[in-house]
């Protein structure tokens, strides 16, 4: 137990798959576990934490590498996330924050040209994000650094963390209506 902190998870009905939890200082007036969508939901993918002033989204999204199939599961994911946060955003301030599964742009990953028929940096998944930002979101990690090789992911079984060799693939995305609360983003 972490002292003076409050502690939310919730996991996938398959055991060991994924999951997620938030830790705060700050006790939450509610917490949503899901999108209150079932296909989405029993994967335990997301928690969301309603504060009196903002709403924190912890997710972890979908790898759509494994088939076709997965990645439609994805995009579709995706979709339903924009669609309930834009809602929220109407209403609060809104921050999301997780494996995205995607790298944005060429600057996040080392060897964009060699993944370019990869999902984590399909044109597709790519889209998504430019499409998510237009809404009226922000990458809260770009507003304040445009530096490259800044990653948060490196495949451990060839060692590219050792040749930093990654992908940003983690993000706190924010909506504009944030902007005054987002004080600095950086990777440790």
């Amino acid at each position: 137990a972490i002292q003076g902190y409050s502690k939310y998870f919730v996991s996938a009905e398959k055991k060991g798959y994924s999951g997620v939890g938030i830790i705060s200082s700050i006790e939450p007036e509610r917490i949503e576990a899901g999108l209150g969508i079932a296909e989405f939901d029993r994967e335990g993918r997301v928690l969301i934490a309603h504060f009196s002033n903002a709403i924190l989204y912890n997710i972890y999204f979908p790898n759509g590498k494994a088939s076709a199939e997965r990645l439609r599961y994805k995009m579709d994911f995706y979709d339903a996330v924009m669609k309930h946060a834009i809602k929220n955003a109407k209403k609060k301030k809104v921050l999301i924050c997780g494996d995205v599964n995607t790298a944005h742009k060429e600057i996040d990953l080392a060897r964009p040209k060699e993944n370019e028929k990869t999902s984590g940096f399909l044109p597709e998944e790519r889209a998504w994000i430019d499409k998510f930002l237009s809404k009226g979101f922000y990458d809260t990690f770009r507003a304040f650094n445009e530096k490259p090789e800044q990653y948060s992911w490196w495949d451990y079984k060839t060692k590219a963390r050792e040749r930093n060799i990654g992908w940003r693939i983690d993000y706190f995305f924010a909506s504009e209506n944030a902007r005054d609360i987002v004080k600095d983003a950086f990777i440790l």
